[in-house]
């Protein structure tokens, strides 16, 4: 992809993964791996290959989603090289996925099914350097999609992998509880701060204009949030009937995770005191504008 950088894409294309988790490989020699991907037996052989007569000296996990970091596990086992991450699969978004799953009601697509396996060897926090042979790479910690996530800046190229933070083919899911609007927009307009001259995220190709990509991403949201507030003031109380109203030009079989992220959208709003939940505040919940509030 760069002089450093190449990628391995696994063979799980999907409504979720365009066409396939991209595993980064940074370095020659003695090298990093950014997010091993989904435990497929074929794409571990594929990234094992790729790897052949290298040491890898780092496995970099963006995030506990399953098409991240489970590959991570035979990796280690495979190469001996420790792993760096926020940290486990986010205890709020277990919970949450156990009920809803016990209630028959999971709506999480496969590929964000939590990776309760993982734990880094190294926990990586907000401006964490790590540095390699002929390569030096800085942690953010960018919650939102999930609170666990993180970008990886390397700073030889002036690159940055957003793993699912900013994608190169769709927006992110921010699935609720865990996932979090507010926390989402606020490491977007963070990027805006920062120098780097290309995106490399985990499904799509690169973002060659990555200001004015982040840009159009939160006016997307913007946009999304006037119009549940429009859809309130219209008479709709859930998550399930702004998706009906708003999202009709998506397959109806993606309405389910549009709906986890309208959800998101109602918690940043009563965060805000804009709107109330009737009940728990869950995806089954209804909600009404406060007064006063548009």
């Amino acid at each position: 992809m760069t002089p450093l950088v190449r990628r391995v894409v696994a063979q799980n294309p999907g409504r979720f993964t365009f066409t396939g988790t991209g595993t980064y490989i940074v370095g020659h020699g003695r090298v990093a791996v950014i997010d091993p991907g989904p435990l497929l037996d074929a794409h571990v052989e594929a990234l094992t290959a790729a790897l052949e007569g290298e040491t890898v000296t780092h496995i970099l996990i963006t995030h506990t989603h399953g098409d991240h970091s489970p590959a991570a596990a035979p990796l280690k086992e495979i190469t001996g090289a420790p792993t760096y991450g926020y940290g486990p699969h986010p205890v709020a978004d277990t919970q949450a996925r156990r009920a809803e799953s016990a209630s028959g009601a999971d709506t999480a697509p496969q590929e964000e099914r939590s990776d309760l396996a993982f734990v880094p060897d190294v926990s990586t926090r907000d401006g964490d350097g790590i540095v390699g042979d002929g390569w030096t790479i800085e942690a953010l910690h960018t919650p939102g999609h999930i609170s666990n996530h993180l970008c990886f800046a390397l700073a030889n190229e002036k690159i940055l992998f957003t793993g699912d933070h900013v994608m190169g083919w769709s927006t992110s899911v921010i699935p609720s509880p865990d996932g979090n609007l507010t926390d989402y927009m606020a490491n977007l307009r963070r990027l805006l701060d920062r120098d780097d001259t290309t995106y490399w995220p985990t499904h799509g190709p690169p973002i060659t204009r990555p200001h004015d990509f982040v840009r159009a991403l939160i006016a997307h949201r913007e946009q999304r949030t006037a119009q549940v507030l429009e859809r309130l003031a219209a008479g709709d109380t859930t998550a399930q009937q702004i998706v009906e109203a708003v999202y009709t030009d998506v397959d109806p079989s993606l309405h389910p995770a549009a709906a986890r992220s309208v959800l998101a959208h109602l918690v940043a709003l009563a965060d805000e005191q804009r709107v109330r939940p009737v009940g728990d505040g869950g995806i089954d919940s209804e909600w009404l504008l406060v007064e006063g509030s548009t």
